[in-house]
């Protein structure tokens, strides 16, 4: 995910009314008949307060951090998700990128207090059985400007969690590129060690479209292969702190990149190792 202005997306204390008044609903019905199933939560959150060494855009490193592993960013991200009828689930989110980096650009025009981007989006998914597919409108504040965005996302559920994705700029905004298309093919599988969750991601990634990474050097960016990732992500449970308000997990991981010179020539360096750490809740 990318890394927009004032949100207003949800007022909180009604989805707290409206999951307590679920709950007391599904336990009367069993109550009433034992065999009744349990309801699931129509709706759902997800946060994650994430430290990250480097600002990695669809294989750009954002802010030509490189090598170095010295200077962390701070990336909160919110989302609800919310069931609909016949397997639709419609999601609402937004991410944010605080960090210093952006005060070593003379003129760049940050959104205040060390926010230098905003991400909101919303998008539908439709479930049949084991596979997804889904569509995500995003819009991007950073540098004076919103850059649009229509992902477009196929999975399956299934050993390796295949999914590809079809990620397409639709206004390129602030990006210095022109609009496009790039697709990438994601594997995943997970292991458990006890309480400790481990999982391997793998991406595969190729722009479609000339120019998607226009800038003045090489003389600008080409079409294909774009960049490779692989990495390890750890995620262990508080459970100490019970689920009364939420789920909580501390989560850490190293991803490597393996980078185009000719698809993403703004990389200071093509091949890098990054690194994450934070905290995660489910509600």
């Amino acid at each position: 995910m990318k890394k927009k202005y004032g949100l207003k997306l949800i007022n909180l204390s009604l989805v707290a009314v409206a999951m307590t008044f679920g709950s007391a609903l599904a336990g009367t019905e069993v109550a009433a008949a034992t065999q009744a199933p349990v309801a699931e939560d129509v709706i759902s959150a997800s946060l994650s307060l994430s430290g990250n060494s480097h600002f990695i855009c669809y294989g750009k490193d954002v802010w030509g951090d490189g090598s170095s592993m010295s200077s962390l960013e701070f990336n909160p991200m919110l989302e609800f998700a919310f069931k609909l009828p016949e397997n639709f689930t419609l999601t609402l989110g937004t991410w944010w990128d605080v960090t210093a980096k952006g005060d070593q650009i003379p003129g760049y025009p940050g959104l205040g207090a060390d926010i230098y981007e905003i991400d909101l989006w919303s998008g539908f998914s439709y479930t049949y059985d084991k596979f997804t597919i889904g569509a995500t409108y995003q819009a991007w504040c950073y540098g004076d400007d919103v850059e649009n965005i229509v992902d477009i996302k196929l999975a399956y559920d299934c050993f390796l969690s295949p999914s590809l994705v079809f990620h397409n700029r639709v206004s390129e905004g602030a990006s210095g590129g022109d609009t496009g298309t790039v697709a990438v093919l994601g594997l995943s599988h997970t292991i458990e060690a006890g309480p400790l969750s481990i999982s391997f991601p793998v991406n595969f990634a190729a722009n479609l479209t000339e120019d998607y990474n226009r800038y003045n050097v090489n003389g600008g960016s080409s079409a294909g292969y774009a960049y490779t990732s692989a990495g390890t992500q750890f995620s262990y449970p508080l459970a100490f702190l019970g689920d009364t308000y939420g789920k909580w997990n501390l989560n850490a991981g190293i991803v490597q990149y393996w980078t185009s010179g000719a698809v993403i020539p703004v990389n200071p360096i093509n091949h890098f190792l990054t690194y994450n750490f934070g905290l995660s809740a489910a509600f």
